[in-house]
């Protein structure tokens, strides 16, 4: 079975992506800020965070020395998910958006589960069909056809986040190499500023908004992602995260006066009891096997 640490960790991860989901949509959906702004305002403050708390063990020569490409890697793809995703959420309704940036997640990373020898149990394959049936089902009133730039936008964004949630499963120091992943994404966020600050639109909302999402649900959370994939299989990362479009329309109750329905509610069970199949029918099957 999952260990307790591991299954808090996660909790606590899916809930700060479904925070950023929330503060991302307050934010550009009444226009507080432009895209451009919110991604450098949220990557800013998540850099300032780690700047704070580990002062004492980063140091220009720690972020920015060379140690090959694939060091780079994460930085590179946190900076594309970020801010693919801002910009292609200005045009997508929230459930296309959903789909397609999870769809995208889980590919990626089963995917490369797949590729690598990992074979797919039965309750796996059909812990991940019942979840993503409950997505469809939760969004499938209010989808409508994308632009072909804001889909590319969007499978650009979930491959990105599926390449550095993949990249992450081998960290021993996930604080460390979080904090140091935001802060090599700097020169493509001030190049990013200096683009578009002719096309800026920014309020204070705005700005509250981009630095909650930056330095709480994205740092920290994302911190914690890491340390939370060290007991997670490339699959069990991948389903897990279809909890989050879920929690991210629970959160739209609470903080958005969103309607409760009960095809929100039949969705999370649809959706959280796809991911408990896929992930404990499998443990727990394995231990029966042993005993």
């Amino acid at each position: 079975m999952l260990q307790h640490n591991t299954v808090a960790l996660t909790i606590i991860a899916v809930l700060a992506f479904a925070a950023n989901s929330v503060l991302c949509r307050l934010a550009l959906k009444d226009e507080a800020i432009d895209p451009a702004g919110f991604t450098v305002l949220r990557l800013l403050s998540g850099c300032l965070v780690f700047c704070f708390l580990l002062r004492s063990q980063l140091s220009f020569k720690l972020v920015y020395r060379v140690r090959g490409a694939k060091a780079w890697l994460p930085s590179l793809m946190l900076f594309a998910y970020a801010v693919s995703f801002s910009f292609a959420y200005t045009s997508l309704d929230a459930g296309t958006g959903a789909l397609l940036l999870f769809g995208v997640v889980q590919l990626t990373m089963i995917g490369r589960g797949v590729a690598r020898g990992q074979g797919l149990s039965f309750f796996e394959v059909f812990g991940v069909l019942v979840s993503f049936s409950g997505l469809i089902y939760l969004f499938y009133p209010h989808l409508s056809p994308p632009s072909f730039l804001n889909t590319g936008l969007m499978v650009l964004s979930g491959f990105a986040w599926g390449v550095y949630s993949l990249m992450g499963r081998g960290s021993q120091e996930p604080l460390l190499d979080t904090s140091i992943n935001f802060l090599r994404t700097l020169p493509l966020v001030f190049a990013l500023l200096v683009l578009a600050i002719p096309y800026m639109v920014i309020t204070l909302e705005g700005v509250i908004l981009a630095i909650v999402s930056g330095a709480l649900a994205s740092a920290l959370g994302y911190a914690i992602w890491y340390r939370a994939l060290a007991g997670l299989s490339e699959t069990e990362a991948a389903v897990v995260q279809l909890s989050v479009p879920v929690l991210a329309s629970v959160g739209g109750v609470l903080f958005i006066t969103e309607s409760l329905s009960l095809r929100l509610m039949l969705a999370c069970l649809m959706v959280l009891g796809g991911i408990a199949l896929s992930i404990f029918a499998k443990r727990l099957l394995a231990n029966t096997n042993r005993i």
